[in-house]
């Protein structure tokens, strides 16, 4: 019996990543002016840089979709059939409700197959955050670990999942939902950058407010700096939504506090068409979080 392992498209994992570990990522969507388009970590439907020029010009309305129904019931199904083990390590429920879709559909299921096993697990995370955890899941599969085992461990490390995000405007996470923060918070970001921590149950929350784009990296560098546990044991992940430069100077200035190495990726679409462009982030594992709000 093999154990098979599943992300969404908000864990932002590459075509090269996917086959690295041996994980399969269910498709979101965008929706362009009507048009569903597929969204994958492969960019495989759009050019990044087009997609990120697209909602700079902001003459489009872009929206989202969360992984169809349909393409949880045949991924499951087929896993059922050969006898085999599902881990699906899902985007945060406050910002995508498709881990709650996979437990109804697994809940389904499980009348045509009591003795199949289905982990749908909310990462509480997302972009790099939700990637650390399904990079664990395929480590500890790959050590021989069980499904169980790694549940486990997943809904241990994820409440240890660090985020540190700054974004170009807050417009868009305005407009979709997907930040909380008080009206006074909101009432003057003219020429200032928001620095946006995730929460114990992965909702976005600004927490400061940085004049400047350069001050706000430093900001991010500290804020790191401050949460990191034991750096030279892990791999800290930067996202950015079609900034490399600045990915590339906070890989350089994170490299600094002693992580053991820097992965660099792409924010998904999905995510993209929520946070805004030019948003970067850094994840890593540090002090527990423990903030709700």
């Amino acid at each position: 019996m093999a154990i098979r392992i599943y992300t969404d498209t908000n864990a932002d994992f590459s075509r090269e990543q996917c086959e690295k570990y041996g994980v399969t990522c269910f498709r979101m969507c965008n929706i362009v002016e009507g048009k569903v388009i597929p969204a994958d970590g492969a960019w495989s439907h759009y050019d990044p840089h087009a997609f990120y020029d697209m909602l700079r010009e902001g003459k489009k309305k872009v929206t989202t979709t969360q992984v169809p129904a349909e393409e949880f019931r045949t991924a499951f199904t087929a896993a059922m059939e050969a006898g085999d083990s599902v881990i699906y390590v899902a985007n945060a429920l406050p910002l995508s409700s498709s881990v709650n879709t996979a437990l109804a559909v697994a809940r389904d299921l499980a009348a045509t197959y009591p003795e199949g096993k289905i982990y749908c697990i909310d990462s509480k995370n997302v972009c790099g955050g939700q990637g650390m955890l399904v990079v664990l899941a395929a480590e500890l599969r790959d050590a021989g670990k069980s499904a169980e085992e790694i549940v486990a461990a997943i809904e241990e490390k994820r409440a240890y999942v660090n985020q540190v995000v700054t974004v170009g405007s807050l417009d868009r996470l305005k407009k979709s939902g997907r930040v909380k923060g008080s009206a006074a918070f909101f009432g003057n970001l003219l020429g200032v950058k928001p620095i946006l921590i995730s929460d114990a149950n992965g909702q976005n929350v600004p927490v400061c407010k940085v004049k400047g784009r350069n001050a706000s990296l430093d900001k991010v560098v500290e804020m790191v700096k401050e949460s990191v546990i034991d750096p030279t044991s892990q791999t800290v992940y930067i996202h950015h939504a079609d900034c490399p430069e600045t990915a590339e100077y906070l890989k350089d200035r994170l490299m600094e506090l002693g992580f053991k190495n820097a992965e660099i990726g792409i924010i998904s679409s999905v995510v993209g068409a929520c946070i805004g462009p030019d948003a970067v982030g850094v994840w890593c594992y540090g002090k527990k979080v423990e903030m709700t709000v």
